[in-house]
């Protein structure tokens, strides 16, 4: 393990009906904060579930808030939860309900990030599930390297957006910052991890890369399922443009990715080239039409993205 700087942070977790899947995410937070004193405190913010996801929370003697599901926004709860936190922690840590810790090590390596006064932002390394299939684990492999890495606005034109790329999905910020910065972007149909950390870069923090910080998290999305999460992504890009004019657009990103999946799979699992190809298509397509969303019709964008809550 790395030195760490003593610091105090606060873990914010958002929930809705988590399932098998949350009750192990629990159990490994436990296990965690059991190895790391810095934690003062998890809360949950859950979206009224109809299941025993509270009840779990509750017996890990987690704080519990519970919110009307039709209130719940990536980035806005995100924000009502840090502004509703006590004692001021130095650091926040959000995970979703479905990020697993794989090691009790995760939390400390995430905040050990800090002792380097430039980090605003820490993200961890994602591993597939068990259960990931074979494009699954490819997007993990591709998208969370083996070594880890810290970044600031000089960084920004060499790496393109992985400069600027964080994952709620097990990330960290400074709360000095992130108050500094307005936190995150009050509605935000995704990505307010990269918004942040571009507000960050561009004001001369930097982001760390933390991959010895692991968690379980991966999904077998359908083909569908991610022509509507890239119609997101390219409504996002679309309405953050200026992240693309300071550190350069995904088409780079995405060539390399297209040819990394078609080398793993024909090593690995051959058998998903034609699922790989239509999943490609669809993305592409997704991504297209997200970036040009405003020449839609509103019953269009509702029912080509993934959260069409959003669109009101």
């Amino acid at each position: 393990m790395s030195e760490c700087t003593p610091l105090r942070a606060h873990v914010i977790i958002p929930t809705y009906n988590g399932g098998t899947v949350w009750k192990a995410c629990a159990h490994a937070l436990q296990a965690a904060c059991a190895r790391t004193p810095q934690v003062a405190g998890i809360l949950v913010v859950d979206s009224s579930s109809t299941d025993d996801t509270a009840a779990v929370a509750q017996a890990g003697g987690f704080a519990l808030q519970r919110i009307d599901p039709r209130d719940f926004n990536h980035a806005g709860t995100r924000n009502t939860a840090c502004a509703g936190l006590g004692g001021e922690p130095d650091v926040v840590v959000f995970l979703t309900q479905d990020a697993i810790l794989a090691s009790d090590a995760s939390l400390r390596e995430l905040l050990c990030a800090f002792s380097d006064p430039a980090v605003a932002v820490a993200y961890g390394r994602q591993l597939p599930h068990a259960d990931a299939n074979p494009i699954a684990a490819h997007a993990r492999s591709f998208n969370y390297r083996e070594r880890g890495y810290i970044v600031g606005k000089d960084d920004g034109r060499s790496m393109g957006l992985k400069a600027v790329f964080a994952s709620n999905s097990f990330a960290a910020y400074r709360m000095s910052v992130f108050k500094d910065l307005g936190g995150f972007p009050e509605k935000s149909i995704l990505s307010e991890d990269m918004y942040f950390a571009a507000k960050a870069v561009m004001a001369g923090h930097k982001v760390a890369y933390v991959a010895d910080a692991t968690v379980l998290h991966s999904h077998n999305y359908t083909p569908l399922e991610e022509f509507r999460r890239y119609f997101d992504i390219g409504v996002f890009h679309h309405d953050e443009a200026w992240i693309g004019r300071e550190f350069g657009g995904a088409g780079g990103e995405g060539k390399r990715f297209l040819m990394s999946e078609f080398r793993y799979l024909v090593s690995r699992a051959p058998a998903w080239l034609p699922r790989a190809c239509v999943h490609n298509f669809l993305k592409i397509l997704g991504y297209k039409l997200g970036k040009s969303y405003t020449r839609l019709p509103l019953r269009l964008r509702r029912g080509f993205s993934m959260h069409r809550k959003y669109w009101g």
